[in-house]
Order: C-alpha cells, then sequence, then structure tokens
C-alpha cells in the first residue's frame, strides 16, 4: 500500500490581489465608522435610541433582504461562468443588478421619508452617523453595481470562463463586501438597542 504524502495543489486567492487590498482599505474605513459611532453611542444612549425610533425597520429588512439575494445570485453567476457556461451565467448576475437597484430604491425611499421627518446632518450625533453611514454604503452600491454592469456584459460576450476568471471574481468580492458591511451596518444602526 502506497500512502500519497504529496501536498495539495496550491488553493489561489479569487480575484485579483490588488481587489483585496482596496477591500481591506474599505473594510478599514468602515471600522473606524462603525468604532466612532459605537464609542459615540456609548455616551448618548438616549438620543440614539431615540434616533432609532425614527427609522423604518422593515425597509432595512427588506434591504438586508435583497443584498443577500444579490450575493447568492453573484456566487450563482461565478459558479457558471466557472464551469464554462457563461452565457447561461449572465441572467443570474442580471438578477443580482436588480436586487442592487431595488436596494438603491428602497433606500433612497426612505431617505425621503427620513428628510421629511426633519432628518439631517446637523440634527444630533445619531442623525450624522445614521446618515453618513447610509450614505457612505449607498455610495458603495452604485460602485458595486457599475462593476456588476461591466461583468454581465462580459459574461454575455463571453470573456469569463474557466482560466479566465480574474475579474468576475474580482468584481465578486468587491459585491460581497459591500454586502457585508450592510449585514453589519443594519443590526448597528437600526437594531440593536
Amino acid at each position: 500500500m502506497q500512502v500519497d504524502l504529496s501536498l495539495p495543489p496550491p488553493r489561489h486567492l479569487a480575484g485579483d490581489l490588488a481587489i483585496w487590498i482596496f477591500i481591506l482599505a474599505e473594510l478599514l474605513a468602515f471600522g473606524v465608522f462603525f468604532a466612532a459611532y459605537a464609542f459615540t453611542r456609548a455616551r448618548h444612549p438616549a438620543l440614539f435610541e431615540a434616533g432609532q425610533q425614527l427609522l423604518d425597520r422593515n425597509a432595512g429588512a427588506i434591504n438586508t433582504l435583497l443584498l443577500l439575494s444579490a450575493s447568492a445570485l453573484v456566487v450563482r453567476a461565478v459558479q457558471g461562468a466557472a464551469r464554462g457556461d457563461g452565457a447561461r451565467a449572465a441572467p443570474w448576475l442580471l438578477g443580482a443588478i436588480v436586487c442592487g437597484f431595488a436596494f438603491l430604491g428602497v433606500k433612497g425611499h426612505e431617505y425621503a421619508l427620513a428628510f421629511a421627518a426633519g432628518v439631517n446632518l446637523s440634527g444630533g450625533p445619531f442623525q450624522m452617523f445614521y446618515l453618513s453611514l447610509t450614505f457612505f454604503h449607498f455610495m458603495h452600491v452604485i460602485l458595486g453595481l457599475v462593476i456588476l454592469a461591466v461583468l454581465w456584459h462580459g459574461l454575455r460576450r463571453g470573456h469569463y470562463g474557466p482560466g479566465a476568471m480574474n475579474g468576475l471574481e474580482s468584481g465578486a468580492a468587491y459585491w460581497h463586501m459591500v454586502d457585508l458591511v450592510w449585514l453589519i451596518l443594519f443590526p448597528l444602526v437600526y437594531v440593536i438597542h
């Protein structure tokens, strides 16, 4: 009986190293924002609890489902392309784009209601953090949608497949970072008392 002592083939980092450095920098920026939020909240708990009452948790929950759905669809698209079936993977990415735009629509409606209720950057620490954090994330969703649209176009043209996944994996990693940030932001700002 012969025992195989060879090492398994090395696993590669999905996407490009540069996107991972960028993602880590973005996560650090959000982390600083979250730490400042938590520190300020600890000093003014009553203000933050009162501010949270102005938020629509249902809208936040719907947006959580939309981003989770979008990420699941991105995973399906990447898996399809990796199998060499980019043409059939493209609709999955289009579905993710639709979910992303729905997120922007729900968030835009939520902003309109908040502004109508008098929420603004100078309305106290909670309102400043709510608007700053969620708008910073909102802008990342827009960038993520631009990336997904470019990737969708590339999938339809056959640019991604076995041996040519770097761009698609990089864009998917960015989108998942946007989703991860929301999964921290939503409970932190909308739910935790």
